[in-house]
């Protein structure tokens, strides 16, 4: 343990003046940069306030603050100064942003937005600086909402807990996917219950908690091994809890009982587990200074072009919102016209499902298009198409929420299945249960595809070079019987609909009225 004495400056105006000039210039570099991505800096805090995943969120700022302010009397013996080096997560930022612009991925977008802020604080007040603020800094990256990617495998996890705790209690118990059937109910473990919230808000707090209380890095990662662990473990028990308790009692007992207990009473309660197990293990002390002024200590230096960093920044902030309004009206074409389902030989159109309707869920599509299909044999399949004129955040074929399931509908994802060319497959599951498979297909870029990889980077390149936009989806499915398979079905009516690049693409050319 290292325990620095205050420091006496003699002539503290030099420092108190750079103060004045750095700060006030990173001050307004933070405000520029928020003011040159209000839109990203809307969104953020749109999810804070809106999403309880990121409810935790609001609290970052004043815990930014309050860490500065910890460090603000040691932090006036240094001296703050320009740093060139300082200018490559500003560049790193900016990069990134533009990618996640081109991309339409929010995350890269908002990833990028805090790196830039990062990097102005690095660049304008300088290494020794950013050194004794290397936490709060670091800290940061919280104020980016980041983890819904998580749901499901988190729920898959969840699932599987439940089925073991469950063989231990001695109830008879079937999963598949993420319902789980038991002699008292039809139980989903739904993306509200994989626990996501209080896994991502415990990483944030952890991360809090490890700078506060501990000082060697060998008790610091199994602390942060704990505040993953310990949620993941927690809410698993909590699920299975709850269908324990329903097979006691009653399904609508155990729901009122869930709602009492999920929530911050149960984020308190895995808070005060990690820290009662973690207390005999806090090694810093009350008086311990948070970084070794006399090591960054370092005499005034005049900057002969004080100004010429804070240009940077701007320059760099502002060269990708440039490139990309440069970029974003090429490849976007217009479609005014209609378009209608197409006549498939040997299919007749029939009545979509009232039993369970299913829709495919693409916010933004500038077309959509959905009908049912039989041939002489009785199969029955469901066609639906969506189309894009172009993408860009909110209006794009793939995406947290777009795809074959809407959230908001009784369908879930449950498994993958055996992919054809050039797709995707999948099983999703309704109460009953009732099970379909879905086969999806994206042409973008001259490029059949069902990743949503390539699809991501096929519009990432034409909104950064130019080019074709538009984006179509086809999904094919169908329900599953009681001793048949859907994907024969669907199989017989993709040959008969023929290649569905030409087919996407065919549909895309009638929509323009070519």
């Amino acid at each position: 343990m290292t325990i620095t004495t205050p420091i006496t400056i003699d002539d503290a105006t030099p420092v108190s003046e750079s103060w004045r000039r750095q700060g006030l210039l990173t001050a307004v570099a933070i405000v520029l940069i928020l003011a040159l991505f209000a839109r990203d800096t809307v969104d953020i805090a749109s999810i804070w306030w809106n999403s309880s995943t990121f409810g935790h969120c609001l609290l970052i700022p004043p815990i930014l603050a309050w860490l500065v302010w910890q460090r603000w009397p040691d932090l006036l013996a240094l001296v703050p100064c320009g740093w060139a080096w300082g200018l490559v997560p500003v560049a790193g930022g900016a990069l990134g942003w533009l990618l996640g612009d081109a991309a339409g991925v929010a995350l890269a977008r908002h990833l990028g937005l805090v790196l830039m802020l990062q990097g102005a604080v690095i660049a304008l007040l300088g290494p020794k600086v950013a050194r004794a603020l290397a936490f709060p800094i670091f800290y940061m990256i919280f104020m980016v909402p980041f983890g819904e990617e998580l749901v499901p495998p988190l729920q898959t996890i969840t699932a599987k807990m439940c089925m073991v705790l469950l063989d231990l209690v001695g109830i008879p118990a079937r999963i598949e996917g993420v319902f789980i059937t038991t002699p008292n109910g039809y139980f989903e473990v739904a993306e509200a219950c994989s626990g996501v919230n209080f896994l991502i808000a415990m990483i944030a707090y952890g991360a809090l908690a490890a700078n506060l209380c501990f000082m060697n890095w060998r008790r610091r990662l199994p602390f942060m091994l704990l505040c993953v662990l310990v949620p993941i473990l927690a809410n698993g028990i909590r699920a299975w809890g709850t269908i324990y308790i329903s097979e006691l009692t009653s399904i609508s007992f155990a729901e009122s009982f869930d709602h009492v207990v999920y929530g911050w009473v149960f984020f308190a309660i895995v808070m005060a587990i990690v820290m009662g197990i973690s207390w005999p293990l806090f090694d810093r002390s009350n008086d311990t200074c948070w970084f070794d002024s006399e090591r960054l200590i370092e005499p005034m230096r005049e900057q002969r072009y004080p100004y010429a960093l804070p240009a940077a920044v701007v320059a760099m902030v502002a060269a990708p919102l440039l490139w990309s309004a440069a970029i974003a009206a090429t490849g976007r074409t217009s479609m005014p016209s209609g378009i209608s389902l197409p006549e498939v030989a040997g299919w007749q159109r029939v009545q979509l499902s009232t039993r369970y309707p299913w829709f495919p869920h693409f916010v933004g599509a500038d077309h959509r298009l959905i009908g049912r299909y039989r041939n002489a044999a009785g199969d029955e399949v469901d066609l639906a198409i969506l189309l894009f004129a172009y993408q860009e955040e909110g209006k794009e074929l793939v995406g947290y929420g777009q795809g074959a399931v809407d959230p908001a509908s009784d369908w879930a994802w449950t498994a993958t299945a055996v992919a054809p060319s050039g797709g995707i497959a999948e099983r999703i599951v309704a109460p009953g249960p009732v099970t379909r498979e879905v086969v999806s297909f994206y042409r973008v870029g001259g490029t059949l595809t069902g990743s949503a990889t390539r699809v991501k980077l096929e519009t990432l390149k034409s909104r950064l070079i130019g080019g074709d936009q538009a984006g179509v989806a086809v999904l094919v499915s169908a329900e599953e019987g009681v001793a048949r398979s859907a994907r024969p079905a669907i199989d017989a009516f993709l040959t008969s609909l023929g290649p569905v690049d030409r087919f996407a693409d065919d549909i895309a050319a009638s929509a323009r009225g070519g």
